[in-house]
Parts: C-alpha cells; structure tokens; sequence
C-alpha cells in the first residue's frame, strides 16, 4: 500500500493552528475559512494513522502528546520555507507592504501624504489591515505597525521600534473661543474636552502654561479623532498632538488659543519584527514616514515663538 506524505499546505494549516488556539482565529490568519482548515488537518491525521492531533473545546483547541511531537518536528522546518518562499516570491511580485496604523493618524496624518509618497516610491503598495487596540505583534499578516507608545507599556522583545511623531500635544479650539479666554489661568473655567485614557494631558498643559491645577474636566472620549471633532464643533477646548490638527489649523477650522506645546512622553512608533527576511520596501516606506515626520517637526518649530514652550 502506497502511503502518502502529508503535504505543504497541511503542515502550514496545522501550525497556524497551534499559533492561534482555534481553527477560527488560525482561519484568519491564512484567509480562509475555518471548514478548509479543518480539513486540512483532518487529512493530515488521516496520514498519521487516523492519530488526533488536537482536543477540541468550545473555547478552542490544545495539542495532544502527537500533536505536539508534530510540531516540534516540523515547525522550524516549515517556516523556513515560508521565509524562503516570501523572500523569493517578493522579487517577482510588485512590492507590498502589509500596514496597521492607529486609524485616526491615519486619516488626520498618513492618508493625506499618501500622493506624494506614491509619487516618490511608485512601485512599492501600501496595504492597510486592522488595527488592533490590544495589539501584541504576533499577526501574520501585518509588516509593519505604527502604534502609540502607552503608559508603562513595554515593546515585546522580537519587536523593533522607531520613534515616528506625536510627542508634542497642543490646546486646540473654534475660532469663536479663543477671544473668550485672554491667559492661561482663565482657561481652566473652559470646558475642556479630554481623553479618556491620558486625563493627564491638561494637567501637563497647564503645568507648562505657568498655570499648574488640578483641572477640572469636561466631556471625555476615547479617540482623539472624536476630540478633534467636538473642539471643531466649539464643545469646548480639547488638547490633543500637533500633527493631528495639520489641516484644520491650515483652514482655520480650529486655532490654539496659546502658542504653548507639551511632550506627552508618547507618541507613535514604527514597529517591525526584528527577525524578519530582508525587506527593502518595508525600509523605503519606513524611511520615507520617518523623513515626513522630521519636516513636521521641523515646521512645528518654525511656527513657536521663541520662548513659548
């Protein structure tokens, strides 16, 4: 009896679901449906003798002593492959990077600049995939992150990080406002639009204003993208990263009553995997973001007066 090999797209099917604990999430990853993963692994117990590879529970799935035999043997093995095969396959197919960017530097910073860069590098394709709050840089489908450096957060260790913009925050207004609030003190009486997950930023604003409090609060949301909405609908004064507010400071849709800008101690990263196969289009792309950024800031400084923060 002729016995057959289990294959390529077995084995790949496999390990993915030992990655992700389901053959839903595993799905996922390798943009199918969870039925064709599920045969697939199906077929490859099938080839070890009908043996189970995996005990399955309504929360997902956990290895069984063969399964986990499996993929000991074989998952060095086969990710070696993939490399090989992304790597030489890269060459011969229009170059693609894979991006999750926070949605709203998306809209309010990226996607704005996007012409000039498909200009610059036409041949290298931006491909945006979801972004994830909870986020640990895991995925398979993701090249590069750009995320936002949280409070007491560490990058995981197989991650590499690069400082791209939005340290810097400033408050922000209607036109109508500004002429209601003559110093920095008076502002505290202001309703003061602020984000739920860093309540700090006011505190740090007013400290560096000359005017430390303990400020009062008003309504709070938790993307600065509804923030910049409700400052430019004159709910109140929001402080939020100067890089956000480009355009609406260009059009005079919002205006900073005080030219004072604070360091948050944030701001968005650039993110790769450290290990990952050469990529020359992630590089360029990452150069080029990072090149955008330095002449953003640069313009920042040439717009504070001197002596202003």
């Amino acid at each position: 009896m002729k016995i057959h090999s289990p294959s390529l797209v077995e084995l790949h099917a496999f390990l993915a679901v030992c990655r992700h604990g389901s053959f839903r999430r595993a799905a996922d990853a390798l943009c199918v449906t969870p039925a064709a993963v599920s045969r697939a692994v199906q077929r490859l117990e099938e080839h070890l003798a009908g043996e189970r590879l995996f005990e399955r529970y309504a929360t997902g799935v956990t290895l069984t002593a063969r399964g986990t035999q499996l993929r000991r043997l074989t998952e060095r093995h086969v990710l070696a492959l993939e490399s090989a095969a992304e790597t030489m396959g890269r060459s011969a197919l229009p170059q693609r990077v894979r991006l999750s960017v926070i949605p709203t530097l998306s809209i309010q910073w990226l996607m704005p600049r996007m012409p000039a860069f498909k200009a610059e590098l036409p041949g290298i394709e931006i491909e945006l995939r979801q972004f994830k709050h909870d986020e640990d840089f895991t995925r398979d489908d993701v090249d590069l992150w750009i995320e936002v450096k949280r409070p007491q957060r560490r990058w995981p260790a197989h991650i590499r990080t690069r400082y791209l913009i939005g340290r810097e925050f400033i408050a922000v207004c209607a036109p109508g406002l500004r002429q209601k609030y003559r110093t920095p003190q008076a502002l505290q009486s202001a309703t003061l639009l602020h984000h739920t997950n860093f309540p700090d930023n006011w505190e740090r604003w007013f400290a560096k204003a000359g005017a430390p409090c303990t400020p009062r609060l008003g309504p709070g949301f938790d993307l600065t993208m509804h923030l910049i909405i409700a400052a430019k609908a004159g709910m109140g004064v929001a402080v939020v990263p100067a890089c956000l507010v480009e355009r609406e400071l260009s059009s005079g849709e919002l205006v900073m009553p005080f030219d004072i800008d604070v360091s948050c101690g944030r701001g968005y990263f650039i993110c790769s995997k450290r290990d990952g196969p050469p990529f020359p289009a992630l590089e360029a792309f990452a150069g080029w973001l990072e090149a955008q950024a330095g002449a953003v800031r640069q313009s920042d400084a040439a717009m504070v007066p001197e002596g202003a923060c």
